[in-house]
């Protein structure tokens, strides 16, 4: 990976990130393809939209179809045929969010798989073996990421294992890349630690001093605590984060989320929240949220946003759009969520265009001021 910081302005940084598949300029919003692809859409729709980078589930992929056959196919990228980079999480935020089906101990997480019951022990290395499989760009490593509130043994609990499986990671993915394996990819480790400054201090500088992964994430936020908090932590911890690598929020969010984060340093984001919402009826817009459901819109001429230039907005109006949510036609989700993920991908060119132009205070204002109309 080649990493470099093109321009700053405040905290707020635009950067370039090289991997083997694709050239990523930052601030980069990740859109979510849990199962190998973005709900709705494909490929070539990701390809019009200008995607660079989109998630990948190594959960979700793990159970179905697996990770050796997605290698048979030539990893995700064959398989999908998306020819840009992947990023692939790990199983952490699984354990998390399917809490009743899964244990962590001290040397990895039982999981009770969600489709059929059946027990799977994820390690530090054997997320690593599928994400060599899947054949992503960037791989995350095993974290132990923990629900907030919380209590504080639980939370240094946390902190001790994650950075216990980072020191095995690093280590398994410098022993493979001398055998070839994962020659190509990239390894990111994961800071934990609540919203508590001093455990994210901890943390932060205990994965940090592991130099050679190649970026750094800020997990375990945006699992319940207010965003006041989330945005003092992400403040907080960036501070012990190297410059001159890339900052990941996991995660997050919602517009205001990505632009308040940007502002603290933070260089990528993911979030289901463009495509969820698009599915359920919620459409982001240059001057806020429109729920395309509701009545008022039935005859509606105009498009979802008269600033937006996606295929969406330039071919169907709010009307159509309507019927289709209200007929329950699949064509719905594809049309909503391409306008959604265009609308975050344009936020983060536009934000990259402020920082270059030193000018992201003037930005975030004009960002607000027309949200609030």
């Amino acid at each position: 990976m080649q990493f470099t910081i093109d321009a700053t302005s405040q905290k707020a940084r635009a950067c370039t990130i090289v991997t083997a598949h694709s050239t990523i300029q930052t601030p980069v919003f990740m859109p979510v393809g849990t199962q190998g692809t973005v709900k709705a859409l494909d490929a070539n729709d990701m390809l019009e939209l200008g995607a660079k980078i989109i998630l990948g589930n190594t959960y979700h992929l793990y159970l179905r179809p697996g990770g050796k056959t997605v290698k048979k196919f030539g990893g995700l990228h064959g398989f999908s045929k998306f020819p840009n980079s992947f990023l692939t999480d790990s199983g952490g935020f699984q354990a998390f969010s399917l809490s009743s089906n899964s244990k962590p101990d001290e040397k990895g997480i039982m999981f009770k798989s969600h489709i059929d019951g059946s027990k799977h022990y994820f390690t530090p290395q054997s997320v690593l073996d599928t994400q060599y499989d899947l054949g992503s760009d960037i791989m995350m490593i095993l974290d132990d990421l923990v629900a907030l509130p919380n209590t504080q043994e639980r939370i240094s609990k946390s902190i001790e294992r994650t950075t216990a499986w980072a020191k095995e990671a690093i280590e398994y993915h410098m022993s493979q890349k001398e055998k070839g394996i994962g020659a190509n990819q990239n390894i990111f480790a994961i800071i934990q630690g609540g919203t508590d400054k001093n455990f994210r201090k901890q943390s932060a500088e205990q994965l940090c001093a592991l130099s050679d992964y190649d970026g750094f994430a800020i997990g375990g936020l945006s699992v319940g605590e207010p965003n006041a908090d989330m945005y003092e932590t992400v403040e907080w911890t960036t501070q012990f984060m190297p410059q001159d690598k890339p900052r990941y929020l996991m995660g997050v969010g919602t517009p205001e989320d990505l632009i308040e984060n940007i502002e603290r340093g933070v260089d990528m984001f993911d979030c289901v929240m463009p495509t969820r919402n698009a599915r359920n009826g919620t459409l982001f817009t240059t001057f806020g949220r429109l729920n395309i459901k509701k009545a008022e819109y039935k005859e509606d001429m105009t498009p979802i946003d008269e600033a937006c230039d996606c295929y969406t907005c330039k071919n169907f109006s709010k009307g159509y759009l309507n019927h289709l949510f209200r007929a329950k036609e699949i064509t719905y989700f594809r049309l909503g969520s391409i306008h959604n993920i265009h609308y975050y991908l344009s936020l983060m060119k536009q934000a990259r265009e402020a920082i270059l132009a030193d000018n992201w205070i003037e930005f975030k204002k004009d960002f607000y001021a027309k949200r609030s109309k």
